[in-house]
């Protein structure tokens, strides 16, 4: 059986939950392992067949660490079967919801050379409880300006299971 690692960077939870759906669909073909990318730089990367990254962007960009990871490994991530897949509330919009159209996607593979055999991209998740003050603010005022949800007693999850489910079969079907 081919072993996968999950390596998920994420903000405010959604990005792992996509990860734990991920592995859960993808467990009768591959031997999963999810980490944080916080954990990630003691982990073997050569022990695995497939290497999926996933990462949430807040305010525009993906976490730093995410870039220094991808440079460290970017031979490795190379030369393997490698997928990545980018999690915001942009892709909630159907004309930034592939790897092709979104803006955060496409600044993240110029601004890497990683070519990543499999990308995707899902929209997130908008839950104003779990923010601070601030964050809550500068969230609600984006979503103002570009059309979303501002009510700030609602949860709003826009992501498509059915994508990450066609992603999933992809990847299975690379095999």
């Amino acid at each position: 059986m081919k072993k996968t690692l999950i390596i998920y960077s994420t903000t405010d939870g959604h990005t792992k939950k996509i990860c734990n759906y991920i592995s859960e669909k993808l467990e009768k073909n591959f031997r999963s392992k999810i980490i944080s990318l916080d954990k990630s730089k003691n982990i073997d990367l050569t022990k695995y067949d497939l290497i999926i990254v996933g990462a949430s962007i807040r305010y525009g960009k993906h976490k730093p660490e995410l870039y220094s990871f991808i440079q460290r490994n970017q031979a490795h991530l190379n030369s393997i079967d490698s997928a990545f897949f980018s999690v915001n509330a942009v892709a909630r919009k159907n004309n930034k919801s592939s790897a092709d159209t979104n803006p955060y996607m496409l600044k993240f593979l110029k601004n890497t050379n990683w070519e990543p055999k499999s990308l995707a991209v899902f929209a997130g998740k908008i839950d104003y409880s779990k923010y601070k003050v601030l964050d809550k603010v500068m969230i609600r005022f984006i979503m103002w300006l570009t059309d979303g949800p501002t009510n700030i007693s609602n949860v709003y999850e826009f992501t498509d299971w059915n994508r990450v489910e066609l992603f999933c079969k992809a990847l299975i079907n690379k095999e």
